[in-house]
């Protein structure tokens, strides 16, 4: 691609949903805007919950035939053509949600990683043969316990991955023989209409996908408590995720929610890499991760060292408009977002926090922020603030930086920069989160490993392998 023209000229603008295995428009449409220059980039059709309720009978009455290779084929193929369109589906994901150009091309490249990790999952999907003699009956019986899909799974997807979390989601789905029907946010629908599209074009069969926009409040009440959706997977904030498991029933569920994810920084750390860590996972994507770094808890004999370099590096971010050349952090997703950060902020210096640098606004656009002697209390950092800052918390120990880490209600992910290996076994052990990460950060991830949390950071589990067998159910077979 020669510039981002090429990839504009590309891109569909108005897009439709699928549903009941046809494209289908509605009377009224959702408009996409850019967030950084306000303009309409396309729009949506607005769906009814009768609607809705057509795509949800329609899938829940198709019968899935495709084999394991089939959908592994399948998988294979579309992770080729994104591959081959990545350029213009990292300009569509930059276009609706402000993300930078270069952290959009991260998206879809990971996209790809997680699809093609998906191809091979589906042909190992496995069960086992369970003894019979292990009770006093003898039995001599032959037991096999076999996995097999929940049927139809209903996959709420948020803004802050537009393409990303529609494949966390779908790609395990499939693979594990399910039919999904996604619901993205209005926001940032329609890189998620995209990826149908590439979808049904490598042999998707129609009964197997839909997706739907709309208002959530009108329609996403089906797409959750209707007693033909065998499943529901989630990716929001808590309080939402709160509500939709009131409202669920029933039925499998994985949600995957609030973050508030801690770097520990020890007296031995490597305190380059620390800060280095500390800007990927502060700053990427505007710091609109579950899984960014949103606190860095270090002991107070490196933490000068440490918040000179952060310093240092955080001057350097290049931010601003997220097509422009060198351009590192583009936008939060709305002017409103931004303006959150920025009252954060000011609680935190109220509470007397110090800025190092950035703290600036312009519209959706706010700048990298390195804040120091943050109060471990202090709401911006009990609360996730959802965006490019990184508060610096001053501790004496490792007991101590385990215990602010474990003090929110939030246990999602954790990162530890250290080397010695009592701390290391001393944060393994008290640090209640779904991962610890040594000398990387919070936000380290990989397609093959389990990624959830614990509290009210959500339950079950996704990554390739381990959301399969979220979507699956042991059936047991005594003959």
């Amino acid at each position: 691609m020669n510039d981002v023209s090429d990839a504009k000229l590309k891109l569909e603008k108005n897009l439709k949903n699928f549903i009941g295995g046809e494209w289908v428009d509605a009377d009224e449409r959702i408009e996409v805007t850019n967030p950084y220059t306000n303009e309409v980039v396309g729009s949506v059709p607005k769906m009814g919950l009768d609607q809705v309720k057509k795509a949800i009978d329609f899938m829940y009455d198709y019968e899935p035939t495709l084999t394991a290779y089939e959908r592994s084929e399948i998988l294979k193929a579309t992770a080729a053509e994104i591959t081959q369109r990545k350029d213009e589906l990292s300009y569509g994901i930059s276009l609706e949600s402000g993300m930078s150009l270069a952290d959009s091309s991260k998206e879809v490249s990971r996209g790809v990683g997680l699809i093609l990790t998906a191809a091979e999952e589906a042909k190992r999907i496995m069960g086992e043969q369970l003894p019979s003699d292990v009770d006093a009956s003898g039995a001599d019986k032959i037991i096999l316990a076999s996995r097999h899909p929940v049927g139809l799974v209903s996959a709420i997807v948020p803004f802050n991955r537009p393409m990303n979390q529609v494949v966390v989601k779908v790609a395990p789905s499939f693979a594990a023989g399910n039919k999904t029907i996604i619901k993205p946010t209005e926001r940032t629908p329609m890189s998620a209409i995209r990826f149908v599209q590439i979808l049904l074009n490598n042999g998707m069969p129609p009964g197997m996908i839909g997706v739907v926009t709309g208002k959530s409040s009108e329609i996403g009440n089906e797409l959750v408590a209707s007693q033909k959706i065998d499943m529901v997977t989630f990716t929001g904030s808590t309080e939402v995720g709160r509500k939709l498991t009131n409202m669920a029933g029933i039925k499998k569920l994985t949600m995957e929610l609030g973050g508030n994810d801690p770097l520990i920084v020890l007296e031995d750390a490597d305190v380059e890499k620390a800060a280095k860590l500390t800007v990927a996972g502060a700053y990427g994507n505007a710091g609109q991760a579950c899984r960014g770094v949103k606190r860095v808890l270090v002991v107070e004999s490196v933490a000068d060292a440490y918040a000179a370099k952060l310093k240092e590096l955080t001057e350097g971010i290049k931010y601003g408009d997220p097509f422009a050349p060198g351009i590192a952090v583009g936008t939060v997703i709305d002017e409103k977002a931004a303006i959150e950060i920025e009252d954060a902020l000011k609680g935190a210096v109220a509470d007397g926090a110090k800025i190092l640098c950035g703290n600036k606004r312009e519209g959706a656009l706010f700048s990298p922020t390195a804040v120091d002697h943050c109060k471990p209390d202090s709401a911006m950092v009990m609360d996730e603030t959802f965006g490019p800052v990184a508060p610096i918390i001053r501790v004496k120990d490792v007991e101590e930086a385990c215990k602010i880490a474990n003090s929110t209600e939030f246990g999602l992910q954790s990162g530890v920069v250290t080397n010695n290996l009592d701390n290391i076994k001393y944060c393994i052990k008290h640090l209640k989160v779904g991962a610890v990460n040594i000398n990387e950060g919070p936000q380290h991830d990989m397609p093959n490993i389990p990624f959830g949390g614990v509290k009210q950071s959500g339950v079950g589990r996704e990554g390739i392998r381990y959301a399969m067998q979220e979507m699956t159910y042991i059936k047991c077979v005594v003959m």
